[in-house]
């Protein structure tokens, strides 16, 4: 006898819940058909189903995402890192004490040996025909964010070295969560044949239809929900094998939103709304953002990264603030609105000759017009970058275009293999957009400050 058995996943959702009520219908005629023929289904989540961008998930801390997984009736999900590293450990233990679901994930744990009960390596799915499947988790290793918030993210591929055997032994098919990226996908396809299907994610890579490699196959969504994986899954039981394993990404663009879904979204966006009405300060003038000008606000802001991190210096995009602030009351949804990325403050040491080239490379018209895709930034371009202690003095012969001359630091002339504390936002550590601050071999992230706890400050300070 054969038996076809069906998963259905979501991946790097980013709060993103427009998509959310048209998944939710999808997903519920694909359920009325398995019932109908009477066929096993499972729901799985592979991370980054929250993202602070949405003041939904900033205001209700995630919990508003928990509760539309459970009114999906999601059966595991897998963590990201925007759960793992964009809220505080306690935020993190409690999001899930609500779920009617399971959480798997292999390698976080605390570094306290106090990890929440709800957190798992893998679980045991089994049909009705008792056939047994295990699900496991991986999550990103970005130890740099998770040790300051006390937890610790191990090696995937050592993590997956010791419960490999365990899974064989326990189960007759292994699926991956993975929100490692789509390159690990492949190398631990190559490492681990025990493995039946990687469901990926992280890098937002999209396949219409399953990758063959080696004995697995790898799936992926792509980001924000546009699309809801399929997989199908025949199992022989005769002779107690997978015989035939197939993965589709289907468009939901066309689905009608969910009703249900529609009312509790409204539900919790006027219950976030209220909550995001405390009031921060009172301007006496109005503060505005302009990304390609030097504005009071970012000017301001940058100063104080420099305070609060004890830097030499501090470096700032004015892109990073999205709107202004009108004269009188502004409250937390204004500070959410103006700078919803979930980005940290930081600190690298460069040299000064390395200092010379990043403020150089900023000069450029083309460099300030890149628009930021990734690396937590939820905003349009670059922008002007703007700093603090840093003066550039520009060579006159150049039209000050594209040359910084001269560069003092505090009032003292920049000294070449000298080393400073540049502070910045972590954006910059990524290779793309800075290769000296990526490259940098001491970097301090400080966290669960966002750059918006600073501008809340920067904006009393105003006040």
């Amino acid at each position: 006898m054969r038996e076809e058995l069906y998963f259905y996943y979501t991946s790097d959702l980013h709060s993103y819940f427009d998509n959310w009520p048209k998944i939710m219908t999808f997903l519920k005629k694909k359920i009325a058909l398995r019932v109908n023929k009477q066929q096993d289904y499972f729901l799985l989540d592979n991370g980054d189903h929250l993202d602070r961008v949405n003041p939904i998930t900033e205001a209700l801390k995630g919990k508003g995402n928990v509760e539309l997984l459970n009114l999906a009736n999601y059966d595991i999900i897998n963590l990201g890192n925007n759960e793992g590293i964009t809220l505080t450990k306690a935020e993190l233990s409690s999001l899930y004490d609500q779920a009617s679901f399971n959480v798997a994930c292999a390698n976080l744990e605390s570094q306290t040996n106090d990890s929440p009960d709800w957190l798992k390596p893998y679980h045991i799915l089994v049909t009705a025909s008792g056939i047994k499947i295990a699900v496991i988790g991986l999550t990103a290793p970005f130890n740099d964010f998770y040790h300051p918030l006390g937890w610790r993210a191990n090696d995937p591929y050592e993590t997956l070295d010791k419960y490999i055997d365990r899974l064989k032994e326990e189960s007759d098919l292994i699926i991956l969560l993975s929100h490692l990226g789509v390159n690990p996908d492949r190398k631990i396809a190559e490492q681990f044949p025990e493995i039946d299907v990687i469901i990926g994610g992280h890098t937002h890579h999209l396949f219409k239809t399953e990758e063959r490699h080696h004995q697995a196959i790898l799936t992926g969504v792509g980001k924000s929900g546009f699309y809801v994986g399929e997989l199908a899954l025949t199992w022989d039981h005769q002779e107690k094998r997978l015989i035939k394993k197939h993965a589709i990404a289907h468009p939901i663009k066309d689905e009608l939103p969910d009703p249900q879904v529609l009312e509790l979204l409204k539900r919790q966006e006027i219950e976030s709304e209220r909550m995001l009405q405390k009031e921060v300060t009172r301007l006496p003038l109005p503060l505005k953002v302009d990304w390609y000008e030097e504005t009071l606000l970012i000017k301001h802001l940058t100063k104080t990264l420099k305070e609060w991190t004890n830097a030499d210096v501090a470096m700032l995009n004015a892109g990073l603030l999205l709107n202004g602030f009108k004269q009188g009351l502004v409250t937390e949804y204004d500070v959410h609105r103006n700078c919803p990325h979930p980005i940290n403050p930081c600190v690298v040491v460069v040299t000064g000759q390395e200092l010379i080239e990043i403020v150089r490379a900023g000069l450029a018209e083309e460099y300030q017009r890149i628009r930021v895709k990734g690396y937590g930034f939820r905003g349009e371009v670059m922008g002007k970058l703007v700093y603090a202690g840093l003066d550039c003095h520009r060579d006159p012969v150049s039209g000050g275009q594209d040359l910084c001359d001269h560069l003092t630091i505090n009032g003292h002339s920049l000294v070449l293999d000298k080393t400073y504390r540049l502070a910045t936002a972590d954006m910059f550590t990524f290779e793309h957009l800075s290769p000296f601050i990526a490259q940098a071999k001491s970097k301090q992230f400080f966290l669960p400050e966002f750059m918006r706890d600073l501008l809340r400050q920067t904006l009393r300070q105003l006040a």
